[in-house]
């Protein structure tokens, strides 16, 4: 669920979200008093709508994210649901200013000749700033249905936020019009205006704000996101984008926030301490050459300090005696290559998916974009498991080894990039069977808001307001890494396969693992489609993760040397860029967002040929027209073998001959990429460990 937005209905409101009261406001015409489109719009888009009929203001903006400020009247002038007064009180005014300071979003309505219904929203809007004009607006060219009162307004693009996305005309029924002081010029943006034909011209009808940490919208008419009106032009598309946008404000520390028990815990700190001081005595391969005395006292603290945690684990009991196990087993090896194959064995979170269910791990393993080396690793980590996802996986996506994950703490292998836990990282004397795999959706969404807010901000990218929400959201931010996790990796045993797609077990060219991590990411995006017609809200969160994580993070993260995620993001971007949907001009980034869909589908619908040709293919084949491919759209390094075509490759001899050739920088980054990577290289850097 995402925020709470509050209609305020206790201030007489000429609208209701409540279809017997709309319809008791206007009998004859009960569309006309009705923002119930409105409202259940946002339900369907994951929001909590609330109705806030009597009682304290306070108390009712202290349980919101977003209070909605519904045109409100005397009955001399409007049908209105004769409950309270339509004027705020001085007390109540100053308690919503507070309230949009420290973090809240106000949807402030205004009207044609607003002085006459005897409101508060001109006292309101003056107080961010903002003026409204007792005016009623008039255009006799650009308007809707050759009706000179119902005005187009002029969409305009603002510095900081794209409020438009998906909006190509808005109706304003007469209106009144705004005026922005100069005092709040600065954070105050213009989304709509009047024409050059319109009397008064070039005024603003709907602007947006920031104040404090909060946010402000402020519209010149309430009758365009009215049940008669909402579903004309683009209107429900501005409405969903305003109500997210001004909902994506990031909360204030509470001070309720609890401590972790691991941060006193004396046996989880004890086996933290003799993990870190056994680490620096172990060889790659996990083994220790030399000070075998320190590692027996390390050793044997690390088993006593597993022992201490056993009651907090009781439903892993069984495994992590296991571990105490290898672990003296290790010893008694006089501190051979460690085999924690027996409590590997019998660690299986796949069987315990239990939302919020804590799991200790202690192993000796290496982490995958982390450490390289098999040092004993201690992590607990939290089971992300809600109802939503139980639902999801059962019904659509089955995959019994998904276990997304949390970090409650973790050792210094985890300090790192890597985001993931794998059985076939621990040391082993034989190849396990796997039945999971676990994915730090914590820090996957972490480093996503972290580098996508400082990529847009550098290239000057205004971000569409679904991007906003996961940019303030951690929470929202997991979730929705949760869900392209579970569709992504579903996407690698379906399709046509001309190979394995756990290419773990075989030796390819690297664009190969490429385009396959870029087929399932791919895949998610447009399956995305699907499940937002089914009422999964995440839905369109996940594209705008796919779409700025692939774009920003993959391509500049890690070492130029077979990159396969980031040759990914290189391709889409080549794509984007080739086709028009992107462009990069006068260092500023820009997005046909109308186009942007479609274009990521296309791309899709393109890689997908790319494997169903394959099949009929040999394996080098493949290889060949796959490297053709992105060599189509990523320029190849000017010495490459491959670059030069099959007469070049020693295509008679054996494959790993043609792999051996490939350079460690096949598809070197563009200067695009050049440019952000060094800008960004500290941004990058400061999320390793991150984890909120």
């Amino acid at each position: 669920m995402l925020a709470r937005v509050t209609f305020d209905e206790s201030h007489r409101p000429a609208w209701s979200t409540r279809p017997e009261v709309a319809e008791q406001m206007n009998p004859g015409n009960p569309e006309d008093a009705g923002y119930v489109k409105a409202g259940k719009a946002l339900k369907l888009d994951g929001f909590d709508v609330n109705v806030h009929e009597s009682g304290s203001l306070a108390e009712a903006l202290a349980s919101s994210k977003v209070f909605v400020a519904l045109h409100s009247s005397s009955d001399d002038f409007e049908a209105t649901t004769k409950v309270g007064n339509p004027a705020y009180t001085p007390a109540e005014i100053d308690q919503l200013v507070e309230w949009v300071g420290s973090g809240g979003g106000l949807i402030l309505f205004c009207e044609t000749e607003q002085l006459k219904y005897g409101n508060s929203a001109g006292v309101i809007a003056e107080r961010f700033g903002i003026e409204v004009q007792n005016v009623t607006v008039q255009d006799p060219k650009s308007n809707y249905k050759e009706v000179a009162t119902w005005v187009l307004g002029d969409l305009m693009p603002t510095r900081s936020h794209n409020l438009t996305a998906g909006v190509g005309q808005a109706c304003f029924y007469r209106a009144g019009a705004l005026e922005v002081t100069s005092a709040v010029e600065s954070r105050t943006y213009v989304v709509a205006a009047t024409s050059a034909t319109a009397t008064p011209s070039a005024a603003p009808l709907l602007v947006v704000q920031t104040h404090g940490r909060g946010r402000v919208v402020v519209i010149a008419d309430s009758d365009l996101f009215g049940d008669d009106s909402i579903d004309d032009l683009d209107h429900m598309t501005l409405w969903r984008n305003l109500v997210t946008w001004v909902a994506a404000t990031t909360d204030g520390p509470s001070g309720d926030e609890a401590a972790s028990w691991t941060a006193s815990d004396p046996h989880w700190l004890a086996l933290v301490k003799s993990v870190e001081a056994i680490r620096p005595l172990q060889a790659q391969d996990g083994s220790v050459e030399t000070d075998k005395v320190a590692a027996k006292t390390h050793a044997v603290a690390m088993a006593a300090a597993i022992e201490g945690l056993l009651p907090r684990f009781e439903h892993q009991r069984e495994h992590l005696e296991a571990t105490i196990k290898d672990i003296h087993k290790w010893i008694q090896t006089d501190f051979d290559v460690p085999d924690f194959l027996d409590s590997l064995i019998l660690f299986r979170p796949d069987l315990h998916r239990v939302d919020a269910l804590e799991n200790l791990v202690v192993f000796p393993m290496y982490t995958q974009n982390g450490n390289p080396n098999r040092n004993f690793e201690a992590v607990v980590t939290h089971t992300a498991w809600p109802s939503w996802i139980n639902e999801l996986e059962a019904k659509q996506y089955n995959n019994p080894a998904f276990v997304p994950i949390q970090f409650v703490a973790f050792t210094k292998g985890y300090d790192t990039n890597s985001a993931v836990l794998f059985p076939e990282t621990v040391a082993t004397r034989e190849l396990a069977k796997f039945y999971w795999g676990g994915i730090f959706c914590d820090r996957e969404a972490a480093r996503f808001r972290r580098i996508t807010a400082a990529a847009s901000d550098l290239l000057k990218l205004a971000l569409p307001a679904d991007a906003e929400y996961l940019l303030a959201s951690q929470p929202v931010t997991q979730e929705t890494y949760m869900l392209w996790d579970l569709v992504h990796d579903r996407a690698h045993s379906h399709g046509d396969l001309p190979f394995d797609p756990f290419m773990i077990k075989q030796r390819m060219p690297y664009w190969m693992y490429a385009l396959e991590e870029l087929r399932c990411d791919l895949t998610t995006f447009r399956e995305t489609a699907k499940l937002e017609e089914q009422g999964v809200y995440l839905a369109r969160f996940a594209r705008q993760a796919i779409l700025f994580d692939r774009l920003f993070r993959f391509p500049i993260t890690g070492e130029r040397e077979r990159n396969y995620d980031g040759l990914g993001g290189q391709i889409i971007f080549a794509h984007l860029h080739k086709s028009g949907v992107l462009q990069w001009t006068d260092n500023t980034l820009s997005l046909d967002w109308d186009r942007l869909n479609d274009s990521m589908v296309e791309l899709c619908e393109l890689v997908e040929d790319l494997y169903r040709t394959g099949i009929d293919r040999s394996r080098l084949a493949h290889w060949l027209a796959s490297y053709e491919f992105v060599a189509g759209l990523v320029e190849p390094h000017p010495g490459s073998n491959w670059a030069k075509g099959v007469q070049s490759l020693p295509v008679n001899g054996e494959l790993r001959e043609l792999v051996d050739l490939v350079l460690p920088d096949e598809f070197p980054l563009n200067v695009f990429y050049e440019a952000l990577r060094k800008k960004l290289s500290p941004e990058i850097k400061a999320t390793a460990g991150i984890t909120a």
